[in-house]
Order: structure tokens, then sequence, then C-alpha cells
């Protein structure tokens, strides 16, 4: 029991000086959180930090003015704080994958407005104060891996004189840790032109569930396994990730599901949700490239009946005809076709529209028509030799490259262009001349700078490894010809490219002239629609662009109501692109026949 003199212990400290500091502001610590600051020139409102967040502090404002760019992943949202809910926990700037968020070091905040705690900050601090930083991301608290697990490749040695693929793919434990890398921010799905659901996917991949990441797939691209390998992948541009560190590997992602999943089982997974009950319609579509394969599933999974003309062999398009089987092995476009033929879609090959059978009975016959027959011609340079039987187009070696009918491999070549298919091109002949001579001579000549090279960065980079040689700033001056023989290719250094307008109109200086010594010159510089099938009266009718493409609407279809078209005869070479405007005409061609079954 305590003693009732107790209170009067206090009595002796009436004497002592005060210990207790006054109440007044004073510094915080360094890593103090106070109030949070965002630089808006680094903040892409990806809105991570709002997912992030157990409390739902924090809320994603749409700010008027702001850029809004969603294949560089930018979206004109800024975070807004509730400081009733904020417990200052600091994982939104952790977490931050462009690291525009921070805390500051105020703490002391006093205002009569009712919403002064729900505040949108901006570069120069809360109101504008100026704020200094306390908490702000480091490789400490950074949560983000942002380091890119690297895909097994071949080596030059064993690729070299093979079509083998390259890329080997990921290993379960690769895959599981990419896929961990993500954060589900969405930009891949905005910046996607078919807006895949990468993110879920993704997760489903990171889960260990590959058949929910196949499913996922299959709901925006019945051509996964060949995206998984081609694809442009414009969604790891805007990767949030990529904005400090490597993007996620979301293409290769794609290619490791649909790797993982048996042939039969994913034929199972995309006819989930097919519709069983024949429409009646009829829909033919003239070219089996990514953009009509892409609309035959989207119409066959609607019920409808969908019949491909294609005039080559085997289906596939440029995918099969103008890509390389080490970039693309053929096996892998023939399963993702095979799907789509069991849903129903009949493929006739070696079927010519205009020779096999008329453009009149094809659009007699069917209720709705579809062009999407690709870019098979090859442009011409158009300098003096250039019709030399060995002067050859790019477009036309590699088909027959594919089909194994090239003759008399050439012991040298020289290739004109900058783009992918010049490298495609440059780098299938080595692989041939080096299985049959063993030794490859072979030369690319670019018209545009080193650091501003038309094709993909590994095509450069491979290119390189392959011994090809390559000679930038170059343009034709003329194929030499002497006594009706080949003797190769004159070029001049290119001063400049476009004009002062912008306008490609290169200019040289005719005194710097090399002659590239080769037996075959292949002209690689773009591509051309061949439309002549369509026939007099079908063209006359339509309206063309200044480009000589079918003017279509957003929906693909022409000004003849009949008639739609997609792909690259309309847009221009790139699968992924492709197979979106093959998803837009298939809509709008189901929305024709619904409205003429209704009628």
């Amino acid at each position: 029991m305590k003693s009732f003199l107790a209170p009067l212990k206090a009595l002796g400290q009436l004497g002592q000086p005060p210990i207790t500091l006054p109440i007044q502001p004073r510094p915080a610590a360094p890593n103090y959180r106070g109030f949070h600051i965002n630089d808006w020139e680094l903040c892409i409102g990806c809105g991570t930090c709002s997912h992030i967040c157990d409390n739902e502090a924090i809320s994603m404002v749409l700010v008027k003015g702001l850029p809004a760019d969603p294949i560089k992943g930018i979206k004109p949202e800024r975070p807004a704080i509730d400081y009733g809910r904020c417990c200052w926990c600091g994982l939104c700037v952790d977490i931050c994958p462009s690291g525009s968020l921070a805390l500051s070091r105020e703490y002391v905040h006093v205002d009569t407005k009712l919403d002064s705690f729900f505040i949108l900050p901006d570069e120069k601090g809360l109101h504008g104060l100026g704020f200094e930083k306390g908490w702000s991301k480091s490789a400490d608290s950074d949560l983000l891996d942002l380091e890119r697990k690297q895909m097994p490749e071949k080596a030059p040695e064993v690729r070299n004189d093979s079509f083998v693929e390259i890329v080997e793919g990921f290993e379960d434990q690769t895959a599981l840790f990419e896929a961990s890398r993500c954060i589900q921010c969405g930009m891949c799905h905005d910046a996607c032109p078919t807006h895949m659901n990468a993110p879920e996917y993704i997760r489903a991949i990171w889960a260990g569930d590959l058949e929910e990441a196949v499913r996922q797939i299959y709901r925006t691209n019945p051509l996964a396994s060949v995206c998984g390998r081609v694809c442009t992948h414009r969604c790891e541009d805007a990767c949030s990730i990529g904005r400090r560190g490597d993007a996620v590997s979301i293409r290769w992602l794609k290619r490791y599901a649909m790797d993982s999943v048996s042939h039969e089982q994913v034929k199972r997974i995309a006819k989930e949700g097919c519709l069983t009950e024949a429409s009646g319609k009829r829909v033919a579509i003239i070219g089996s490239g990514p953009a009509g394969l892409t609309a035959a599933y989207d119409l066959a999974r609607q019920g409808h009946g969908v019949t491909i003309f294609e005039a080559y062999g085997e289906p596939g398009g440029m995918m099969r005809w103008g890509i390389p089987e080490y970039r693309l092995p053929y096996n892998r476009l023939d399963e993702d076709i095979d799907v789509i033929k069991d849903m129903g879609v009949e493929i006739r090959c070696n079927t010519r529209v205009g020779v096999d059978v008329t453009m009149q009975s094809v659009q007699d016959g069917y209720d709705a028509v579809m062009v999407a027959t690709g870019l098979h011609g090859g442009r011409s340079t158009r300098v003096p030799g250039t019709d030399h039987p060995n002067v050859r187009s790019a477009i036309e070696l590699l088909a027959e490259v594919t089909e194994g009918t090239l003759k008399n491999v050439p012991r040298s070549v020289v290739v004109i262009g900058g783009g992918n298919v010049a490298f495609d091109i440059a780098r299938s002949l080595t692989r041939l001349q080096r299985q049959q001579y063993k030794a490859v001579n072979v030369t690319l000549i670019a018209l545009e700078p080193d650091n501003k090279m038309l094709a993909d960065p590994v095509e450069v980079i491979e290119a390189e490894e392959e011994n090809i040689v390559r000679y930038n700033s170059r343009g034709p001056k003329c194929c030499v010809i002497e006594n009706d023989q080949l003797k190769g290719l004159e070029t001049v250094r290119c001063v400049s490219i476009f004009d002062e307008q912008g306008r490609f109109h290169p200019k040289y200086d005719d005194n710097d002239v090399i002659l590239h010594e080769a037996e075959m010159v292949i002209e690689a510089i773009g591509q051309a629609a061949q439309l002549d099938y369509l026939g007099e009266a079908i063209t006359e009718k339509l309206e063309w662009d200044r480009r000589g493409r079918p003017v279509i609407d957003a929906q693909g279809r022409t000004s003849l109501p009949w008639l739609w078209a997609a792909g690259d005869v309309v847009e221009g070479p790139d699968v992924i692109h492709a197979v979106a405007g093959g998803h837009r005409v298939a809509a709008s061609i189901h929305a024709y026949l619904g409205a003429t079954l209704s009628a």
C-alpha cells in the first residue's frame, strides 16, 4: 500500500528548471514522411500508387491539358491524396515505376476548407510551397525489379547455317521471375492495337495457371504463337517498368504460355463461348494472312460460315511467305491456323481469285466479302539496270526461300534497304550461302544513318553477328551491266533523306561513289498491294486513296456495301495491326449480317 504522503514528493521539483520543450514547429527528421509531392514531368498517370494503397487514400484524377499518349504509356491523370485515409506507409513512393512520387518533410497543415485534406500534388509541392523531400525512392526501398530476365538464344556459330529458331524460350522459373516484375498497371493493354489482356495473362503465369493465361490471350488474339514471336510489341514500349529499367518481356511471356499448353488443350480453350447454332450466313475472305485469319476466327465463333481463298499452296500470307523460319517456325504458325480451322473455317489453298474463281462468283456466292491479301508486290528503285533478271525483289525471293525453290544461290549479293524485310532476305541468303559454299558474301545498303535504322535493333545486331557487311547513308546509283552480265551496284553517299518540309527527297554527293560487286542485287525498299483480281468493274466503283489503297471507314468497310478490307493492304505491314483490323472487320460484318437477318 502506497503512502498517503507520496503526492507530496512532487513538491521537491518546485525549485527545479523546466525540461519540457515548448509547443512550436521544429525540423522533421531527414526521412520523415510528411505530405506527398509529385514531379508531373515524370508522372505517367499509371495509377500504380492508387492500386497499392490498402486504405484507398489515392484516387486518379483526370487533369485537362495534360498529354495522353497510349503508345508511349502516358495517361492524363494524376494522383490525389485523401489524408483522412493516408497512413504514410510510403508504399506509393516505393512502387512508383517512374520515380515521380515522394513524401515531403512537411507535416504541419492548417486550413479551414473542409476538403483541404484531399489534394492533387504537383511538381512544386503542396499548394506550391516547395516542400523538401523526405522519403523518396532509393535502391533500398524500391519495390520494383528493373532488370529483365534474358531470353536464351542460340549462338551465332550454331544458328548461322541453319533456319532453326534463334530464340529458345523461357524456362519455367525464368518465366515466373519475369512475370513477377509486372505491376498490373495496364499501360500495355492501352498501347496494344488489339488491347490484349496482357496484365491478366501475365498474372496467370505468375500464379502458375497456364491454361488461364492461354484463355486470356485468346480473348483478343487468335494468332498467339505467331505474335509471341514476331509481334512488334508496342506494349513493351508503353510498359511503365521501362521508365527506369527494362520493360517486362510481354511478348516472350505470351510465347511461353502458348508453348507450355498442349495444342489440343489450346483448341478446347479457343472454342469456349462459341455459338453452336449456325446463322446461315456465308462470308468470303480473300487472303489467309493475319487479318483474314483473325476475321475468320471471330465470324466462325458467331456461327457464320467462313471460306478463305488463298492463292498459295499453304495458308499464312506474309507470315509464312515473308518471315523467315528462324524467326517464326512454320509449325507454330500451322498450330495457330489449325485452331482457326477447328472452328469450322474452310481454307481453299491454290485458289487464286480472278484465275481459279471469278470475283463475280465470290460476290454472288457470299453475303459479305473481305479483302485481306496483304502486300505481296515489291517496289523498285528504278535506277538504271534494275530491269536485269538478276535484280530481284526481296518479297519474291523470301517466298522462294520458304518454298525451297530458289535455284542457283548467288555467291555474292547486295541488298538495297534498311528495314526488316531487307535484313530478312539478307540473313536468309547468308544461311543458304553457308550451306552451299561454306562462306558468306552479303552486303546491305541502307539510305539511313547507323543511328536511325528502320529495322528492329535486334535484326541489326544479329546481322552483324552473321557477318553481313552494312553500308549506311548510301543510296543506289545504278546497276552495272557489262556484256549483259550484272557486275554489281554503284552507290553514292546520301547527304540527307528529307527536305525542309519533311518530305522524302534524298540528296546525294555524286563525288562519293562505290561499286559493290555482286552476282545478284535485291531490292527491299517497300511493298505494294496486288489487287488486279478485283476486276475492272469493281475497281472503278471503289474509292481509292492517293497511295492506291481502297478507302475504308473506321470499321474497315469500303465504298461498296458488301466489301470490306483489312490488314497490310490498307494499313501497311505489321502483324498485330492486321489482327486488330481483322477484329474490327469481323465485328462490322457480324453487325451487317445481323441486320440482314432481322430485315
